[in-house]
């Protein structure tokens, strides 16, 4: 069986991440999501995030026929450990070129990010309204 991951915030979903997650899934049978936890994403991304919490955000992920799994980590330590459960690992465009978690232990794949699917920018949109 060949394990595939993808890991991130995954706060609103939106068009961008079904894509993903359906583009991952096509490398293996198994696809396992690992969402950082609320306390990394307010360091990461500042107080005002997650929008949606931890619970809500691997609830819906759940839901999705392309996930088989979601795991929630805290700490590189922890998504180190669940990456090396895994064959592949897939990530946005945008990491291209910069450090990746794991990336010395798996094959990463990049997905070509669709610019105009983005949780910062869908947020903003709500905001301006």
């Amino acid at each position: 069986m060949k394990k595939i991951i993808v890991n991130g915030t995954f706060d609103i979903l939106h068009v961008g991440h079904i894509k993903l997650l359906e583009y991952a899934k096509s490398f293996g049978d198994h696809l396992t999501v690992a969402i950082d936890t609320d306390r990394r994403i307010k360091t990461l991304k500042g107080d005002k995030r997650p929008i949606n919490n931890a619970y809500e955000r691997a609830t819906m992920l759940r839901a999705l026929k392309s996930v088989d799994a979601v795991a929630i980590f805290d700490a590189d330590e922890e998504l180190l450990d669940l990456i090396s459960e895994c064959d592949i690992m897939v990530k946005g465009s945008d990491y291209r070129g910069v450090p990746v978690i794991g990336e010395q232990h798996i094959k990463v794949i990049y997905y070509e990010r669709i610019e105009e699917y983005s949780t910062t920018k869908k947020i903003q949109s709500i905001v301006d309204r």
